[in-house]
């Protein structure tokens, strides 16, 4: 049965669709030229990335969409094409992330599995996946020596990061400008500033203080225990 209407989202208003189903192959009919349809779910598929993120590019008319009059999106195959064309092959990347402790690994995964999709969405194929467990202060972190190491040869053109503090602490836009200066952009996912958890601002706190006291007092000195052991109680009265 030919079901004719206005189709919602896919742009001209004098577009008419009609829908078949050949051989369990969905297709439409926009003025007159077949088309397949693609779910929601395959779209996802296709571009490597959730159920959720093609549902805001549609919201936010990165893809066009036909809705059925069930309700569900439907994808008409041309808009794919165009999105792939779009993405074509790009360079290398990589994405970092970074927690403060062995106990905030599910918030580790979280950030990988969020950078790694955001990079698929941007086009990218050719990720490296860089981590680290450490506080922002550390400066012998292996995930941020070996980024090091890539930005300096010259192998990646950009990095993704959720929050500019996964990467470090304090001189962020030196950073960038680095990077910049070896053809290497930061790119961070998300412009709200973190809510850092008590615990990990602690810590990091924690590591200043040691790493002062014992740059005055020597690195084994019973003074920069004693200062170190001072600012722990004050905090657990805190």
């Amino acid at each position: 049965m030919r079901k004719r209407g206005k189709p919602k989202g896919i742009g001209a208003s004098k577009q008419f669709l009609s829908s078949v189903k050949f051989n369990n192959l969905a297709l439409t009919f926009v003025n007159g030229m077949p088309e397949k349809l693609y779910t929601t779910g395959e779209v996802a598929k296709i571009f490597g990335v959730s159920y959720v993120t093609v549902k805001k590019w549609a919201y936010s008319g990165k893809i066009k969409y036909i809705r059925t009059p069930g309700g569900k999106y439907r994808y008409p195959e041309s808009e794919i094409k165009r999105l792939l064309s779009e993405q074509a092959p790009k360079g290398k990347v990589a994405i970092y992330a970074r927690v403060s402790s062995a106990d905030q690994r599910e918030d580790l995964e979280r950030q990988k599995q969020r950078l790694i999709e955001y990079a698929k969405s941007k086009g990218y194929q050719d990720i490296i996946v860089l981590e680290d467990i450490a506080s922002g202060l550390n400066e012998n972190r292996k995930g941020l020596a070996k980024l090091f190491e890539l930005v300096t040869q010259k192998q990646i053109e950009a990095v993704f990061i959720t929050y500019g503090d996964r990467l470090t602490r304090f001189g962020f836009k030196y950073l960038e400008a680095f990077f910049n200066s070896h053809g290497c952009r930061i790119e961070t996912i998300y412009s709200e500033e973190i809510k850092e958890p008590q615990q990990e601002l602690i810590e990091d706190l924690i590591a200043i203080v040691t790493s002062f006291a014992g740059r005055i007092y020597g690195a084994r000195s019973h003074k920069k225990r004693r200062v170190v052991e001072a600012v722990e109680s004050a905090i657990r009265d805190c």
